[in-house]
């Protein structure tokens, strides 16, 4: 296969729109006339002249791909939408003809898209054949009927196979991937000197004040607003607020901290208040511990995490209200308290309550992996205070203890200064970075600005940094949302999920169709529509747009089920059973540890398609 021909060589690579000569425009001010400067419009000439005479286009370095160990990873894929958007220097497995001349990018990420849906030949299993090469796509037959997506066969040359990131037992999550990557050495650099700086210039500042969330992070991060703290926000029927801090009460380094955890069941309403606590931080003492009565049925206790018994609840009269207004009676002392907590406005939710100064152990500690992840309370106890917390099993979480954990986390913060806990040096967003840059690839200057079109709620996740998000529910909203985003931004990215969760990839998550029905899902016609959405996409696009297509991976059930399987056997020893009390088709054999690898490895892999209109 002769790589190093043009990736795309069957897309009809259309010039750009005939311009005309180029004239030397005229502008009127303050009464006066002038001539654009006749270097700007030679200028603007030449490169019109080149993009016709040479329009960009990408060709896979054979030699570099066949180097590697493993596939194109999606770190790769998404170093190279850095390189054409912002100013990341080339990737070395695919060459980028007349970069300057890709105005925008458009990345789409399509699971369900395999080898069988394009007529491609299998994976090879032959040793002397190396299996991350690019494969040749045949071009659609008009004598044949039109099956799988016509619209990649016909656009793109080749699919080259791509491998999601994870370890021998897990896939890890592509989106994550995509999204968040290393810092630049020159940014790590900045962001170390600035943590030196911030720790010098602050070493005697010990006030928790210090580490409240901005506005912006409480909207980023799913918190009630208060509707004083922002127009945007008025409150909702049931809930409260604590009351607006005046001048005379602003924050001061006295505000008492208040750690809060709360505990809910499950009712025929969802999640309802069972339990709250409360500790305060400069004395540690529990100011606050009751037990509150569901006001619907109770259809699960959740025992495991809450701690909650038929029997704790069985004499309990208190009520939600009761609780609701105790605690807001707390909460309006001067000056205003400061709530501490984990993950802080779920138990803000469960209370129906907004409060203005928030501290978020979630937040103000990070994932090993960064954004969008956060990291667990237990891990953290463990990883920043050397303790174990929440190993009662079956007995579930005592909210005391989870309180107290994130009393000791802000007071370890305290202590080290505000770079503990962190790992911004070494992880940042993809939006960041393009933020950063000193130039883009595509015409012009000025601001990258960027676009998440995505199921769920992009603002709170992936698309957090993003200059715009949209929120969708169906393929169709993507389609029609990715297509309005265009025309105002240099990159956009959009996920279709119809053909996945057809397929029954998307776990613990319910089918997004309209009505739930019994019959097999119709994939002809999810592929006749996916098909059309990326034709009319396509025909949308300004000339020499790039239009990057990947899949991220491959069917992960077998994998998933094995994964079940694991944790299942794992608990149930901690649990204290033996290998005999178990039956032993539940057990985990080195069979089944060996089938896992092998599934993980068939659901890490992908394929992508690389053009250029």
């Amino acid at each position: 296969m002769p790589i190093s021909s043009p990736a795309h060589k069957k897309i009809k690579v259309s010039p750009p729109m005939s311009q005309g000569p180029v004239q030397q425009d005229v502008t009127e001010e303050d009464g006066e006339w002038f001539k654009v400067e006749k270097g700007k419009a030679k200028k603007i000439k030449k490169k019109m002249a080149k993009m016709e005479a040479s329009p960009p286009r990408f060709m896979y370095s054979k030699g570099e791909i066949v180097k590697r160990r493993e596939a194109v990873g999606i770190n790769d894929i998404r170093d190279l939408v850095l390189h054409l958007v912002a100013d990341a220097p080339p990737p070395s497995w695919v060459q980028v003809e007349n970069p300057s001349c890709v105005p925008k990018v458009v990345a789409l990420l399509i699971p369900g898209i395999t080898r069988e849906t394009l007529s491609l030949p299998p994976r090879p299993t032959d040793a002397t054949v190396n299996p991350n090469v690019p494969v040749s796509i045949p071009a659609p037959s008009p004598s044949t009927s039109q099956t799988g997506v016509p619209f990649i066969s016909s656009t793109y040359s080749h699919a080259c196979p791509t491998r999601a990131p994870g370890d021998a037992t897990k896939m890890h999550s592509v989106m994550a991937e995509f999204f968040h990557g290393p810092v630049t050495g020159e940014e790590k650099k900045r962001r170390q000197q600035q943590r030196v700086q911030c720790t010098t210039e602050r070493a005697f500042e010990k006030s928790p004040a210090r580490y409240l969330l901005t506005l912006e992070q409480m909207v980023e991060n799913d918190y009630p607003i208060a509707s004083y703290m922002s127009s945007a926000y008025v409150k909702a029927e049931g809930w409260v607020e604590t009351p607006e801090p005046g001048i005379s009460s602003s924050l001061q380094a006295t505000s008492p901290v208040y750690a809060i955890d709360c505990e809910m069941c499950l009712t025929e309403d969802g999640k309802e208040l069972a339990r709250v606590c409360i500790i305060e931080y400069a004395t540690g003492k529990v100011i606050y511990d009751r037990l509150a009565k569901p006001q619907k049925p109770i259809l699960d206790y959740l025992t495991r995490w809450s701690g909650i018994t038929a029997d704790v609840l069985a004499d309990v009269t208190t009520t939600f209200t009761e609780v609701q207004s105790e605690i807001l009676s707390l909460l309006s002392t001067t000056p205003t308290p400061i709530l501490l907590g984990h993950s802080l406005e779920s138990d803000l939710k469960t209370l129906k309550m907004s409060h203005p100064y928030c501290i978020d152990t979630a937040v103000l500690f990070h994932h090993p992996r960064g954004r969008p992840f956060k990291p667990a309370l237990a891990w953290l106890t463990k990883k920043w205070c050397g303790r174990v917390i929440q190993a009662r099993g079956e007995g579930g979480h005592d909210p005391e203890e989870d309180a107290r954990a994130c009393l000791d986390l802000l007071k370890k913060k305290i202590d080290n200064g505000p770079g503990y806990g962190e790992f911004k040096t070494d992880f940042e967003s993809i939006f960041e970075r393009m933020a950063r840059s000193s130039g883009r690839a595509g015409a012009g200057g000025g601001p990258i600005r960027s676009a998440v079109v995505d199921h769920g709620n992009p603002a709170s996740m992936h698309g957090a940094k993003a200059t715009s998000t949209v929120a969708c529910k169906t393929d169709e909203e993507i389609f029609e949302g990715v297509q309005r985003v265009i025309p105002d931004h240099q990159f956009v990215f959009g996920r279709f999920n119809a053909l996945a969760d057809a397929l029954g990839w998307i776990t613990n998550r319910p089918s997004e169709s309209s009505a739930p029905t019994d019959s097999e899902p119709d994939i002809p016609a999810i592929l006749e529509r996916l098909n059309h959405h990326l034709t009319t996409l396509h025909a949308s696009l300004p000339p020499c747009t790039a239009l990057i297509i990947f899949t991220g991976h491959s069917d992960p059930r077998a994998m998933s089920t094995l994964n079940a399987k694991k944790t299942a056997f794992e608990t149930a020893l901690r649990e204290g059973k033996t290998m005999t009390d178990l039956d032993k088709a539940v057990w985990w054999t080195n069979q089944d540890a060996r089938d896992l690898e092998e599934e993980v490895e068939k659901a890490k892999r992908g394929l992508l398609f690389l053009g250029i209109k």
